[in-house]
């Protein structure tokens, strides 16, 4: 199945704690780029999120956003330690007892040794890493059967197009190789009238030196093998188009790289203002699907 680059897909998972959700944006790109965003906590994630976004999708600039919104449960926990608090107390007593302090105001109190630094500070909470990693894959895996959808649906119509686009340039080319046999006939035709013109009714025209001129000519301007690979070209277009290999854009690139050397040869071989404005329709077609493979995954 040919698949556009183009494409947006949204895939979530839920539970009774959190909603994960994972919105993929792809467009046109030569290669597989992959950009994740997600929040900084959740990074070790990101390679496995990778690896199944490029399982679904080879080819594309493709922007993956990841948010989780956790309800029922603190992103954050709180942490005592006891150990600290315990140094602060005995050195807030060893401050009491050097300086003979009393009374009330010199007690050492909880609140005292709350406010002591890094005694009691918040944490973040610690999360099951392989649990949360398959949370993060199934919306992934949603998201990216979501985009895949949309880009196969863009993809069929770009087939659509390409297809209606090949048959043009068969036809046209059918044209151009009706048109062809009648360049040698033209030329003798006009060889022979300069000759006459020439010699002036001196001399009888040469028959065999206008077929000799204009079997010469024939052979500079016979565009047959440029025709015949032209047409191999289109066919294999069509196959391209109808199979059922799905990463064909780069092959297709090429194949229309082909295409239009082709189309240049036979303008430059034939000499025929016919001919030439043929093959500018053929190069103007070529262009326009040059175009649209460039969305072709």
């Amino acid at each position: 199945m040919i698949r556009s680059m183009t494409g947006y897909g949204k895939g979530e998972y839920r539970d009774d704690s959190k909603t994960i959700t994972v919105e993929i944006k792809a467009v046109n790109h030569r290669y597989c780029d992959i950009f994740v965003k997600m929040p900084r906590r959740y990074s070790f994630a990101e390679e496995s999120i990778k690896a199944a976004v490029k399982a679904g999708l080879s080819r594309g600039k493709i922007e993956v956003s990841v948010s989780v919104d956790n309800f029922g449960q603190s992103d954050s926990d709180i942490r005592l330690d006891r150990d600290l608090a315990s140094k602060y107390y005995n050195a807030l007593k060893e401050l009491k007892e050097s300086f003979d302090l009393g009374g009330e105001q010199s007690e050492i109190s909880l609140g005292l040794l709350a406010r002591m630094p890094d005694v009691i500070k918040g944490v973040a909470a610690e999360d099951d890493e392989e649990a949360l990693l398959a949370c993060f894959l199934e919306a992934t895996n949603k998201a990216v059967e979501n985009i895949s959808k949309m880009r196969e649906t863009e993809g069929a119509k770009l087939v659509a197009d390409i297809a209606m686009r090949a048959d043009i340039i068969s036809d046209i080319r059918s044209r151009i190789e009706e048109r062809a046999p009648e360049l040698e006939k033209e030329y003798a035709a006009k060889f022979r009238t300069r000759i006459t013109d020439l010699l002036d009714g001196v001399a009888e025209v040469p028959e065999e030196r206008i077929a000799l001129e204009a079997a010469i000519f024939a052979d500079k301007a016979n565009i047959t093998e440029e025709l015949v690979r032209l047409e191999s070209h289109v066919s294999q277009l069509r196959e391209f188009l109808t199979g059922k290999e799905g990463s064909i854009g780069k092959k297709i690139d090429f194949l229309i790289q082909e295409m239009n050397r082709e189309a240049n040869t036979i303008g430059s071989k034939s000499n025929d203002k016919e001919i030439t404005s043929m093959m500018l329709q053929l190069k103007a077609e070529i262009e326009k699907i040059r175009e649209q493979v460039q969305n072709i995954e």
